[in-house]
């Protein structure tokens, strides 16, 4: 938990101020949406490879080497800051996206072995609830970034919030040292890779519960998520500056952390897909608030209730992922879940740029809500099926 925590902090801090350092010298949405593409790309293409090698090899030494190179990429943007001088902003957003490739390449491998090491970890009856505190973990890496990210941005400068944030990774790169190997249940077999890699795709779409649970988070986050254009709100819209974007940032997260405390004492798991469904229709219900409201207030409050509401989505599609997935195929499926979730996160990055550019920002998060209800109510009708059945067995969750 200390190295999901640290991990996402420092993330999301580089996240937060690299995003606010571009919009403030381009004053282009479109910047800050070719970001999470940058990110994107490498890790939607080379995941599946990732997944692959997560259920051949060591899991530990995948994580450990993929976070001592995203250590050294934040280092290295750090020194480029402090000592290139007066770059011109091109040269700038250049560089932030070469190490933007970098680390998606990085997380392409280290995605699905950290996910996959995860249930090696703990027994089978206690799957929801460590998903559930691994959430929480994350969730509040999540809050405790951008929170601070503002106010760190402004004490200490650009250049010094990314020694923080190298600092902080080389501290998960510590932590996660400490964690014992496990090894891999690898199956005797001479198939080619592109025949194993078919098997986590086949997998992930026979599964009903699973295919659904990850396409419904990744269209409606895809379309609904706004975090890439906070900046232009924060500057343009409340007028409120970094320490509210800072503000901005961590409320999905708190939002997040309360829902997963209250979690751990109830299950969501029983009538588990109405769950699911109600969830996501509430996120696009409270991005619909965020995109008319004019009150910073107001706005902090719907973003809350958007990362409570996912975070209902998250504990069940994660307990779906563990329960539901054989040891050997668990780097291979969650490479594929890692895929459906960049694509709704870094190229929804993209899309709200773009979006942003060509509608304007507030039109953009509207259709982006929108889009969402139109979601939900594709899979409802697609899945009927689900809120009869107990989805967690796996016997009667195949399709056809």
């Amino acid at each position: 938990m200390g190295t999901s925590f640290l991990l996402t902090f420092a993330i999301l801090i580089q996240e937060v101020v690299i995003g606010y350092e571009l919009y403030r010298i381009t004053r282009d949405p479109l910047v800050l949406g070719l970001t999470g593409l940058m990110q994107a790309i490498p890790f939607i293409s080379l995941t599946l490879f990732g997944g692959h090698i997560a259920d051949r090899v060591s899991r530990r030494s995948i994580i450990l080497w993929t976070i001592a190179g995203i250590t050294v990429s934040s280092l290295f943007l750090h020194v480029f800051v402090r000592y290139s001088g007066q770059v011109s902003p091109g040269t700038l957003v250049v560089v932030i996206y070469a190490v933007f490739l970098f680390i998606g390449a990085c997380r392409a491998f280290e995605f699905p072995a950290a996910s996959a090491i995860r249930a090696s970890l703990v027994p089978v009856e206690a799957y929801e609830n460590s998903s559930t505190w691994s959430s929480i973990s994350w969730q509040t890496g999540t809050i405790a970034g951008p929170a601070v990210s503002g106010f760190l941005y402004i004490w200490l400068g650009f250049a010094n919030c990314l020694l923080v944030v190298a600092l902080c990774l080389a501290g998960a790169f510590f932590l996660f040292s400490r964690v014992e190997d496990k090894s891999v249940d690898v199956q005797p077999s001479n198939e080619p890779i592109l025949q194993s890699l078919k098997e986590g795709l086949k997998f992930v779409y026979r599964t009903k519960s699973i295919f659904y649970s990850i396409s419904l988070d990744m269209f409606s986050v895809l379309f609904g998520g706004v975090v890439a254009i906070l900046p232009i709100f924060a500057e343009d819209i409340l007028r409120v500056g970094p320490e509210g974007l800072g503000i901005l940032r961590a409320a999905p997260s708190v939002g997040g952390v309360l829902t997963l405390l209250f979690l751990s004492r109830i299950s969501v798991i029983e009538n588990a897909w109405r769950n699911l469904l109600g969830s996501v229709l509430a996120f696009g219900i409270a991005t619909l608030v965020f995109a008319l409201s004019p009150w910073m207030w107001l706005s902090t409050t719907a973003l809350f209730f958007t990362g409570a509401f996912d975070s209902v989505s998250v504990v069940i599609r994660a307990t779906l992922l563990q329960i539901l997935t054989p040891d050997n195929m668990r780097g291979r499926v969650n490479a594929v879940n890692g895929i459906f979730i960049s694509s709704s996160n870094e190229l929804g990055a993209f899309e709200s740029g773009v979006a942003a550019r060509l509608l304007g920002t507030v039109p953009s998060v509207l259709f982006g809500a929108a889009m969402t209800f139109v979601t939900v109510s594709w899979i409802y009708l697609r899945s009927k099926d689900l809120l009869r059945r107990n989805i967690l067995t796996a016997k009667t969750d195949k399709g056809d």
